[in-house]
């Protein structure tokens, strides 16, 4: 045996002490006779194992089942059978959108317990397409959730505890991993038991021998040079050969020193910064920016709806009014307008903040003239997450206004951010289209990996922008992609490795 008893770990000492050849070694026993925590087990099992001195012996995966807050809540309040089922029993017979309503469900929770209750013959629907009771006895798969969630209120629920009926119904409502919409989540975890080896034998005797018992201090404290008890205990020996732990300094994220950097450029240069909420309402989101509520882009496939609550309260008059009527028919903008009933309930629903240009609708009302400001906005949008993609990202946003700023103004500023802040060496500008502005240009910028990529877009806000919300001068306005700019800046070649959990790679950045 080549192994240095006196390297061991405390942990392992009292392990291999604690242990005879043959038996089993488990968590669980080394949790109640010797009180490690579950992390101290892990710690000297992994420990052992490298050393040669434990072997596994057997591997046994077990299911546990913990509840989730949609358990508790059905816990608390019942499930959506046994409600709608008391319901009926105190008002009489309901119609299934009465009972949504009357329950705050949703029609697809509803119709699902709806179709249980039926289909044990307990509910059917009557005269006027409205439920009613025939019968109360519940079946066993519905009385034994009741059963069930009261178990798991107070512990994890393992299989092998459970009856078949309890397994079954837990079979039909639970998932793995993310457990949305049902009451409990399935956890499945590896019982592991080991044995000592040979070597581990070897290495026990060695330390009853030298009489190491694991209970040697490893530090001498003030306190026990001051009560003197340093001369009774026992000290772990100090190898001078022990390398020292790695200092490791702290450091600011690459990327967010990049996105704090770009906000000094832009104040150094007289912008002032602006900021709003990450939860908008679609009349600051698109409205106010001419954008007609029938777009593709409002559509819940490219925008994230908020639940709850889904609609906010009220709109800042007299914008509402003057939108509204710039999109129905032009207003005093000397535009015609999009030709088509602005919807006042749909403008009030919230949505979480699709672009940042919402930040620059939002300013408008306020600004001053001239005036320069920015901002830099976190922006969520429904997209297919890839090395230039995301579903939600950063947008550097701004708008200029006064009577002598133009399309050569802001042709400088896109240069500034293409070839300064982005570090691009090949820019080039493209015509586009943007509801909200006109001429509308687009900044594409060459990565040496990703090739040509759309850095944002650009342009010169219309009159039925600024006009409607109490704006007559020249507006500049450009929503950039910062994620994409601190791709060149920064020398990568994926916008996921700004959000990368690997500390390392984070620090090795330029930039840090």
């Amino acid at each position: 045996m080549e192994l240095d008893v006196h390297s061991l770990h405390p942990l392992e000492i009292r392990l291999l002490r604690h242990v005879s050849p043959g038996e089993i070694i488990t968590s669980g026993r080394l949790i109640e006779e010797l009180n490690y925590q579950v992390g101290h087990c892990n710690q000297a099992f992994s420990w052992l194992l490298a050393k040669g001195c434990l072997q596994e012996k057997e591997r046994v995966t077990t299911l546990w089942y913990e509840i989730t807050d949609l358990g508790k809540s059905f816990h608390e309040i019942g499930t959506p059978e046994v409600r709608i089922l008391n319901l009926l029993n105190e008002q009489g017979p309901l119609s299934l959108p009465e009972i949504a309503t009357s329950l705050s469900l949703e029609k697809s929770d509803i119709g699902s317990a709806f179709g249980q209750l039926s289909k044990a013959k307990i509910v059917k629907m009557g005269e006027g397409n409205k439920a009613i009771v025939i019968g109360q006895d519940l079946p066993v798969e519905l009385t034994i959730a009741s059963t069930v969630l009261s178990k798991g209120i107070e512990n994890l629920l393992k299989e092998d505890d459970l009856s078949d009926v309890e397994k079954q119904y837990l079979k039909k409502n639970s998932k793995k991993r993310v457990a949305s919409g049902v009451p409990f989540k399935i956890i499945e975890r590896e019982d592991i038991s080991y044995t000592l080896t040979k070597e581990g034998g070897e290495v026990k005797e060695a330390l009853l021998k030298a009489h190491i018992t694991g209970e040697e201090l490893g530090s001498l404290t003030s306190s026990l040079l001051q009560s003197g008890e340093w001369k009774n205990q026992s000290f772990r020996p100090y190898s001078l050969n022990t390398p020292p732990a790695r200092l490791i300094i702290g450091r600011r994220n690459p990327y967010a020193a990049y996105l704090q950097w770009v906000k000094d450029k832009l104040a150094s240069l007289g912008f002032e910064e602006f900021d709003g909420p990450l939860v908008e309402n679609e009349f600051w989101n698109g409205d106010a920016l001419f954008m007609p509520q029938f777009h593709s882009a409002r559509d819940i496939h490219d925008v994230y709806y908020v639940k709850n609550p889904s609609h906010a309260k009220k709109i800042e008059e007299p914008y509402l009014s003057q939108v509204a009527a710039t999109h129905e028919n032009g207003w005093n903008t000397g535009s015609r307008g999009w030709r088509y009933s602005f919807d006042h309930e749909f403008t009030r629903r919230q949505v979480m903040r699709s672009q940042g240009t919402v930040l620059s609708a939002k300013t408008l009302p306020h600004a001053s003239i001239p005036g320069k400001y920015f901002g830099v906005a976190r922006c969520f949008r429904y997209d297919q997450v890839d090395a230039t993609h995301g579903a939600d990202f950063y947008q550097t946003e701004g708008i200029v206004l006064g009577e002598d700023v133009n399309l050569k103004t802001l042709l400088g500023l896109l240069k500034m951010f293409a070839e300064e802040v982005a570090g691009a060496e090949e820019v080039k500008y493209v015509p586009g289209y943007f509801p909200f502005t006109e001429p509308s240009i687009e900044v594409h910028i060459k990565h040496p990996v990703l090739g040509w990529f759309e850095l944002g877009g650009s342009g010169i806000f219309r009159p039925e922008v600024t006009k409607a919300l109490g704006i007559d001068v020249p507006v500049l306005a450009w929503g950039l992609g910062i994620d994409r700019m601190a791709l060149m800046h920064l020398g990568l070649n994926d916008l996921r490795e700004l959000f990368t959990p690997e500390i390392e790679n984070v620090r090795l950045r330029r930039g840090r």
